[in-house]
């Protein structure tokens, strides 16, 4: 059996200060909050007894401190891989702007079908069919070099979030399990050698 954890970065940014929408040209660095929950990852992970065998992470250096935390606190003896895939998206013209500003170019509408249904809105790369063949890929080539290992990856809700089609149906699954995963938080799917299915979603140490 493979297993396949997804984890989303910590806090990138401090208590009252404005989110701002911060995707793949916005590189921040984790607070020490959000440093905090990398090592709640870790050591839920060292509880439940579910160690990976590989990290994968984005580029962005909030995904390696979150992983790098995750390492520390678990105390793994592993480096983490970092790959492009695995980047938040590039929200173009919303691109480091706030919800607010967002919303008056997009309309809300198209932040609700986001939200609920992970329709991308325009301006927004790559698109959706991008993002789901590239977990597609990635899950094919896990199940291949650890059919029995624990796999965990670091990346951003935006992308996090299309993982949800691995068993299948998309739409099903995301409406069952919700597409979210919060700040820190994490989810797991297992192969049982024919299929994917997911375990449980949104778990937040």
């Amino acid at each position: 059996m493979t297993i396949l954890i997804i984890a989303r970065h910590g806090n990138t940014f401090e208590a009252g200060e404005t989110p701002r929408r911060v995707g793949a040209a916005t590189d921040l660095p984790l607070t020490a909050a959000g440093r905090g929950h990398g090592r709640n990852i870790g050591a839920y992970l060292k509880k439940i007894n579910l160690l990976p065998d590989e990290i994968y992470t984005s580029r962005l250096l909030r995904t390696r401190q979150t992983a790098d935390e995750i390492i520390a606190e678990a105390q793994l003896q592993l480096q983490p891989q970092a790959t492009v895939i695995f980047n938040e998206l590039d929200y173009g013209p919303d691109e480091n702007k706030t919800e607010d500003e967002v919303i008056a170019r997009l309309g809300q509408p198209a932040i609700t079908d986001w939200e609920d249904l992970g329709i991308v809105p325009r301006g927004w790369n790559p698109n959706a069919d991008v993002i789901s063949e590239r977990w597609q890929t990635f899950a094919h080539d896990i199940v291949k070099s650890r059919p029995h290992g624990i796999v965990l990856v670091v990346t951003s809700n935006g992308i996090a979030r299309f993982a949800l089609g691995l068993p299948g149906d998309f739409e099903t699954t995301s409406r069952q399990y919700g597409l979210k995963l919060a700040t820190g938080a994490l989810g797991m799917l297992e192969h049982d050698g024919k299929a994917w299915t997911v375990q449980n979603w949104n778990i937040r140490p």
